[in-house]
């Protein structure tokens, strides 16, 4: 197996993995609001994800930056929540016109946030290996294709309820985003740093 192999099926592996799944649950909140005609905007918004997930999680690899592991774990789904959160006060009208570019921001600021997640087991497998950028970059596109994949089966099953099943756009938001939120509290709650 090449080493562009490994680091790509960690990455792939990395986002989805069912243990870790805070990763899958931020991409669904964030599709949260669209349809699959808007598939060219939710590329964007994962990628922007991706961008921002790249640089911290190189950066903290590097021993560039340092943050605190259990504050990461505790600030990963307080992201989450607060997509959802604002997911649930996203007028349709604004969805519709294509007005809520603060998602992509939210993916990029808040990708920044969730590359610090997994910096620690990355380095701990390159060990002393001082060149990094291929590693780096097979795990970033194994990345991007586990999130497309996830893209793709949420707004298959989006397509089926709102597109085929009679359920408003608004109720789909509400649904998902409500308990996408659900879980991302009582994951903040179970993390080490309130404990």
């Amino acid at each position: 197996m090449s080493e562009f192999s490994l680091y790509y099926g960690l990455g792939f592996d990395h986002i989805l993995d069912v243990n870790g799944y805070d990763h899958i649950l931020f991409v669904v909140v964030l599709c949260a609001l669209y349809q699959s005609t808007d598939w060219k905007k939710v590329l964007i918004l994962v990628t922007a994800f991706t961008i921002g997930h790249s640089i911290t999680l190189a950066l903290a690899t590097m021993r560039i930056i340092k943050i605190n592991a259990d504050l990461i774990e505790f600030l990963i789904p307080v992201t989450i929540l607060i997509t959802a959160i604002s997911n649930l006060f996203t007028k349709e009208d604004r969805i519709a016109e294509g007005k809520i570019w603060r998602n992509y921001g939210y993916a990029g600021f808040f990708g920044l946030i969730h590359g610090l997640g997994f910096s620690n087991y990355l380095r701990a497998l390159l060990g002393t290996d001082k060149t990094i950028i291929l590693q780096l970059f097979a795990f970033n596109v194994g990345l991007e294709v586990g999130q497309i994949i996830v893209v793709g089966l949420f707004m298959i099953v989006s397509f089926i309820f709102v597109g085929i099943g009679g359920v408003t756009r608004k109720d789909w938001k509400m649904i998902i985003s409500s308990a996408v939120g659900g879980i991302a509290l009582m994951l903040m709650l179970d993390t080490n740093y309130l404990n």
